[in-house]
């Protein structure tokens, strides 16, 4: 039976910055009341991104004590004052940009970003801003629906919203994280086409099963780019998730005049490239980072109509969100990983 936390107070994790090897570490708290315009949440579930393990090792520098985590689902427990877009009991979803509603992104569109420059969403309970939280799918549970601000979002903006993919088009994912996942169910559910790549040739058959026509293992065939484009033609939209030691073969991959949108740098952040090659096939690319409210709703809208469901590795307890982490540093995983929140 897990530890209850003692009345008005409540459990939540903490990134540690001084004075500490521990960086992740769970402490008790009070348990917050919602201000004008903000809704108390229960978190029902969280889901792991690769942003949230950089806050965590200090990669993306961020305040001592502040809660991480972008990506939770949860019900509505209570309501502030001038609330009147949700009530008691309604299911909601947290969003990775809170300013972010809709247009074009700017500085004070990305000013606040859960778990990151502002308190995210590994507590037993959270306030968040009325405005900063979308509906979930309908009829799904909330570890489910914790999969999507951040991974699933990126996904959509990089394929349907950037990527402007039709049927028949050929698009390209890397990996089998979150991201890479949810594009090529994105993909396919707009008729398109699915090359996928992985160092591991049994993840290689799960991505086949979800829908990967052509399947490459990247270390029996480095030169995976050329391959692509002889088996395909040429890729319409590739997913670019790797970054520099990547991004080369991707622009072999791509067909002329073809489209990339870079939404990773899983192998750094500066490389060379090749950019004879680019011009010269007259590549598009896009920088992506997550999306807006209303891309999310568009997202979560055709999630229900093409009955989608996301594929799910692993779900830890809310006390095992280090072994979580360990478990997503192994990069065994296909799909996204779930700690799941504390029960009322």
């Amino acid at each position: 039976m897990r530890a209850k936390s003692s009345e008005g107070k409540m459990k939540t994790y903490i990134v540690q910055t001084e004075g500490s090897d521990v960086r992740l570490k769970i402490v008790e708290r009070d348990r917050p009341t919602p201000g004008p315009g903000e809704v108390l949440v229960h978190l029902g579930a969280m889901s792991l991104n690769y942003h949230d393990m950089a806050v965590i090792r200090g990669d993306i520098p961020t305040a001592d004590g502040r809660v991480p985590m972008s990506d939770g689902a949860g019900t509505v427990l209570a309501i502030g004052a001038g609330v009147t877009q949700w009530r008691e009991g309604d299911r909601v979803l947290s969003t990775f940009f809170p300013d972010w509603a809709d247009g074009t992104i700017n500085i004070a569109k990305r000013r606040n970003v859960t778990g990151d420059t502002i308190d995210g969403v590994a507590a037993e309970y959270i306030v968040l801003p009325e405005k900063g939280v979308t509906r979930q799918p309908e009829g799904w549970s909330h570890a489910e629906a914790s999969t999507l601000p951040c991974a699933a979002l990126t996904a959509w903006r990089a394929v349907v919203v950037e990527g402007k993919v039709k049927p028949g088009d050929w698009v390209l994912v890397q990996g089998t994280g979150g991201v890479s996942v949810f594009a090529l169910q994105f993909a396919r559910a707009a008729g398109a086409r699915v090359v996928a790549t992985s160092s591991s040739d049994k993840k290689l058959e799960a991505m086949r099963d979800l829908g990967a026509e052509i399947c490459i293992n990247y270390r029996s065939t480095p030169k995976w780019g050329a391959e692509a484009a002889n088996l395909t033609g040429g890729i319409d939209q590739i997913v670019e998730v790797g970054g520099p030691e990547t991004l080369k073969e991707s622009i072999k991959a791509a067909r002329l005049g073809g489209h990339i949108t870079m939404i990773g740098v899983l192998t750094g952040i500066k490389g060379e490239v090749p950019t004879a090659m680019f011009f010269q096939k007259n590549l598009h690319m896009t920088g992506v980072s997550v999306g807006s409210h209303a891309m999310q709703l568009d997202m979560i809208r055709a999630i229900e109509a093409n009955d989608l469901r996301p594929v799910i590795d692993r779900e830890f307890s809310f006390a095992e969100l280090n072994e979580a982490f360990d478990h997503q540093a192994d990069q065994a995983h296909l799909g996204k990983i779930i700690v799941k929140g504390i029960e009322d």
